[in-house]
């Protein structure tokens, strides 16, 4: 479970039998110019190898690969072009991750959203932190989480999953966004489907909205001040505890509330590297082991 290479291995042969068709047979993105000796494949299956190790420091991954693996990883690149390479790699690691829950979400009916705020550092450092402020379009806010009941400074991760814990879509919002605003894009992404959120997301008028446009229904819980309050459904609130438990794997075996990127290009790219290891896990379980797709701290070789 801990030996780098052969979980890297097994990630490597993950992705390939996707079969995707960006990639030509060295491994590299179908494009003009020299291949790279270390191939744009090997990036993807390293970035994801690290993130399902909880070895979130690239840092600490090169010194231990140049020490112990170095045989085994002759022909890997420098850290910083690692890095940049993974960088500019961003759509096609979301591809991956796409397409490995593909395979899950074809013939589902029920979703969760939910988010989770993200945090950049402590609001005390709020005035003068520069991390991923680079641009005002994409640079961090001040937003306030419910369900935590706590102010924080960064960003919020927008999720949407299905019952059996797979994730179908992710986006990244300021904290100071409304979760309504997100919910708002569902019927570009989901249609003729149950989709479960909490109190954050009552809105009457997008509800009505989703049935419309795209055969949505959308059930949230009631505030108890409401008229004709009625209860939500026992069989929905524990279905939407799916989601929250996501968030927690996520917290705690992949650190996604640990942050070492200072651009928002790093920091986007860290966070899906997370939600893609998990899926792959996910999928590595479901089709390679036939076992629950969701007992994550496992060994994949």
């Amino acid at each position: 479970m801990h030996d780098i290479k052969s979980n890297f291995d097994k990630v490597l042969q993950t992705i390939k039998s996707l079969n995707l068709s960006v990639f030509d047979p060295s491994g590299n993105l179908t494009k003009p110019g020299p291949r790279p000796e270390f191939s744009d494949l090997e990036v993807i299956a390293l970035t994801i190898t690290s993130e399902y190790m909880s070895l979130d420091s690239e840092n600490w991954l090169f010194g231990k690969i140049r020490s112990d693996y170095s045989d085994a990883f002759s022909n890997i690149i420098d850290r910083s072009r690692f890095n940049r390479r993974k960088r500019g790699l961003f759509y096609v690691l979301d591809l991956v991750r796409r397409s490995l829950a593909e395979r899950f979400l074809e013939f589902e009916e029920y979703f969760i959203i939910d988010s989770m705020p993200l945090e950049i550092c402590k609001l005390s450092r709020e005035r003068r932190s520069k991390i991923c402020s680079e641009v005002y379009e994409t640079s961090p806010e001040k937003g306030y989480c419910a369900s935590q009941k706590m102010y924080f400074y960064g960003y919020k991760l927008q999720g949407v999953c299905s019952v059996n814990g797979v994730f179908q879509s992710i986006e990244l919002t300021k904290a100071n966004v409304h979760d309504t605003t997100f919910l708002s894009e569902m019927n570009s992404q989901l249609s003729e489907c149950v989709l479960i959120g909490d109190k954050g997301y009552l809105s009457s008028s997008i509800q009505l909205d989703l049935f419309h446009t795209a055969n949505i229904k959308l059930e949230t819980p009631m505030r108890s001040n409401q008229k004709n309050y009625v209860k939500q459904d026992w069989l929905f609130r524990k279905t939407r505890k799916r989601l929250e438990t996501l968030f927690s794997q996520l917290c705690d075996q992949f650190m996604i509330r640990r942050n070492y990127a200072k651009t928002f290009n790093g920091f986007k790219t860290r966070i899906l590297a997370k939600i893609t290891a998990l899926t792959l896990i996910q999928y590595i379980n479901k089709f390679v082991f036939d076992r629950p797709i969701n007992n994550l701290k496992v060994a994949i070789t």
